[in-house]
């Protein structure tokens, strides 16, 4: 029977990439090296314009008045319409006019064009891949009539973006067009690759992508153009690993490596030299707080090691400082700043919703929340066992979701600095989650997982989600009485901040390190639905705006949408719809 946990799909799923695999995918060989990743992003294509008979009898003196409401809106510094076709100029320089609202008192985020005041006209890759001479890409394929079909869209079109072997793919979702919108063939295996939804339009999309070879690829797949940082690993040769745009920054984006560093770069600036320190002993101008010795040897487990590049944005406010020199933006090149955070290879990252943090995991089983600002470790947690493999923030700050090799999602609150709780129900690794943003409101809190045993599972985290183990001592069942009240207590509490890592801690032990408590400390989570997905292994799982994404490990996407009666309940009236049940 059906329930409003319940997510249904016309004849099952909709397969998006089974037409889209070229030949050479095809014919590949066992596992690819490395596994599929996707990413979306929602762009807002404008309104047909009217025309006809309606634009022939009266519809230019509406035009008129639209036009001067739009000078008006220029003018105050406003959105244009969505009726309107601005010029290229006025479209790409509205991003940074907005990051200067919500980025301007940040230091190391602070962009380019916020500091020099004026909005900047956001630029675009050097480089045309139709003409270019770089054996680096090896073909590129676009969509018979692209731009037309970009033209026709109206409202809100869900894009998906892939990799599959050395192939990189952008697709629309839901579309039954036998071609994708385009492809990317380079001569390396792409590992990672993001979206920057901030400067995201219909004629500009800015995409990150990272390679097994550490190089990195700035992307625009509508203009065709590109332009490549980190060449040939001058700045880090260690494959990348993640990927992800600072939110609300039309520039600068983090990109985490298999040697276990977290690098800044700015998509503008060319390639610097620069050599990462070796965290043998602690450096002088290194940016953690200890007792000055500089022969310590670097314990990643309490601090990370920050190599300031002579060009590191300085502020009154920046600590560090990196000399005198006061070097104008044409000497400022990339990494903007590079952190050793842990000798195992950094497996993702996620930022807070504020973006004054950042959570990263590892392969030593190790969560870091990161003052991104300050450049301190704040916390690290342990797993419960083995590796973490995936991590998500929730909307409101309050939790950080990880999955890992125990076969739990774990439940942190940054706030108490604890275990919140843990979700059992995988029997294998877990390999992505996500947080659904549409069913989480502060009390109840909803995500889902996929894993290595090809389970999609959704959970529902709550108060009365939660269940007290049997062999609990009575101090932990007060701490776990108290962090169920805090969720409703907390709730219209917006401004909280992570504790600062100069809190007092036990005798002997790391104030920001923190032991994974036992099963019998912990309160656990069931699963609310559990759907087996055949196929191969699931890599990747993502809410979008309708549906629920999945994807396996050789780049086999399905969508599953969302139950119609969300919308409609939302309106005051349900509809059913005679299909399928996802169960």
């Amino acid at each position: 029977m059906d329930n409003e946990s319940t997510f249904i799909a016309p004849e099952g799923v909709y397969t998006v990439t089974d037409e889209h695999k070229p030949p050479s995918v095809l014919s590949f060989g066992g596992n690819p090296v490395y596994p599929t990743k996707v990413s979306s992003v929602v762009v807002n294509f404008p309104a047909a314009k009217q025309g006809g008979l309606v634009h022939r009898l009266g519809g230019n003196k509406d035009t008129k008045k639209d036009k001067s409401s739009v000078t008006k809106e220029r003018e105050d510094g406003n959105s244009l319409s969505s009726s309107d076709t601005p010029d290229e100029g006025d479209v790409l320089s509205s991003p940074p006019e907005h990051v200067s609202t919500s980025q301007e008192p940040h230091t190391l985020f602070s962009s380019n064009s916020v500091i020099l005041g004026k909005k900047k006209q956001s630029t675009r890759p050097k480089n045309s891949i139709r003409t270019t001479s770089s054996t680096f890409i090896a073909r590129i394929q676009h969509a018979e009539g692209l731009s037309k079909t970009l033209q026709s869209k109206q409202g809100d079109v869900t894009f998906l973006f892939y990799n599959i072997s050395k192939s990189w793919v952008w697709v629309e979702a839901g579309s039954k067009a036998k071609d994708p919108l385009a492809r990317v063939t380079f001569s390396t295996h792409p590992t990672c690759h993001a979206v920057n939804t901030t400067t995201a339009s219909p004629e500009h999309l800015d995409v990150i992508i990272g390679f097994s070879s550490g190089d990195l690829v700035w992307l625009d797949p509508i203009a065709s153009r590109y332009a490549r940082l980190n060449k040939q690993g001058c700045i880090s040769n260690s494959p990348c690993t993640a990927v992800h745009w600072v939110p609300c920054s039309s520039t600068l984006f983090l990109v985490s490596h298999a040697d276990g560093s977290i690098v800044v770069y700015d998509k503008e600036r060319d390639d610097g030299a620069f050599i990462p320190q070796d965290p043998v002993g602690r450096s002088p101008d290194s940016s953690d707080s200890g007792d000055g010795s500089t022969q310590k040897e670097w314990d990643p487990m309490d601090s990370i090691f920050v190599t300031m590049p002579p060009w590191h944005p300085v502020t009154s406010g920046g600590g560090i400082t990196s000399n005198g020199k006061q070097e104008k933006e044409k000497a400022a090149k990339n990494p903007v700043s590079h952190w050793r955070v842990s000798r195992r290879s950094i497996v993702d990252f996620v930022f807070s919703p504020d973006v004054k943090y950042v959570g990263a995991i590892s392969e030593d089983g190790c969560l870091r929340v990161i003052d991104a600002l300050a450049e301190q470790l704040v916390d690290c947690y342990a797993s419960y066992f083995g590796a973490l493999t995936c991590i998500a923030w929730s909307h409101d700050g309050r939790f950080i979701l990880t999955g890992g090799q125990d076969d739990l999602l774990t439940i942190f609150s940054p706030w108490e600095q604890r275990v919140v709780a843990r979700c059992q129900g995988h029997s294998s690794f877990v390999s992505a989650l996500a947080f659904d943003d549409l069913r989480c409101d502060g009390r109840t809190y909803r995500f889902g997982s996929v894993g290595e045993d090809n389970k999609l599972i959704l959970w529902d985290f709550s108060s009365g989600a939660l269940h007290r183990p049997r062999f609990q001592a009575m101090h932990h069942q007060r701490m776990s009485m108290s962090s169920t009240i805090s969720l409703g207590l907390r709730r219209d509490r917006p401004n909280q901040h992570v504790p600062m890592p100069n809190s007092p801690s036990p005798a002997g032990r790391s104030p920001r390190f923190h032991p994974a408590p036992s099963r019998n400390e912990v309160a656990v989570v069931q699963p609310v639905l559990i759907k087996n997905v055949e196929g191969d292994l699931l890599t990747s799982a993502s809410f979008l705006p309708r549906s629920i994404l999945t994807a396996t490990k050789s780049g086999h996407i399905k969508l599953w949408i969302r139950p119609l009666a969300l919308k409609s309940r939302a309106r005051g009236r349900i509809t059913t719809v005679d299909i399928d049940p996802l169960h």
